[in-house]
């Protein structure tokens, strides 16, 4: 498809209506207050779960499990949609984010049925993450053992 130069100005004209614009320096600045405020609130449960009397590992797996039930509740509640849209990438790339994207998905086919809606969307986005995870730990774990098997 050759598009004339008209074409190309007209597409790019249109292009700037219909995105948004946004100031690089701002959404940086967003995405770094809120991640590193979602990664300060899993600092502080640490210390809290160790004052407890929890050893660190114990510590660290329930703070995990506290920041991915907070997120799966704040996504159904409609609240985490707004954090996304005010953050950007700072409310994607710490392990809520993760916890968002399955409970979104599951949300959004909920309508269709328990077996093939929330059943089969359920895994949409952790499936592919289950499935490289597992790979990557199995073809490691193979590797570890062949290496102290020859050099034993």
């Amino acid at each position: 498809m050759n598009m004339t130069e008209q074409g190309k100005q007209a597409y790019r004209v249109r292009v700037e209506q219909v995105c948004p614009q946004t100031n690089l320096l701002v959404g940086c600045a967003k995405a770094f207050v809120v991640g590193g405020t979602i990664c300060v609130l899993g600092q502080m449960l640490l210390e809290i779960y160790m004052n407890m009397g929890l050893e660190q590992q114990v510590a660290s797996t329930w703070v995990s499990v506290t920041l991915v039930f907070m997120s799966a509740l704040t996504t159904g509640l409609g609240w985490y949609d707004n954090l996304g849209k005010f953050a950007g990438a700072g409310s994607i790339i710490p392990i809520t984010g993760f916890a968002n994207g399955v409970v979104a998905s599951a949300i959004e086919f909920k309508k269709e049925g328990f077996v093939l809606g929330l059943g089969a969307k359920l895994f949409t986005i952790a499936g592919p993450v289950i499935l490289y995870g597992l790979l990557a730990s199995s073809g490691i774990g193979i590797i570890y053992y062949l290496v102290t098997l020859v050099g034993g």
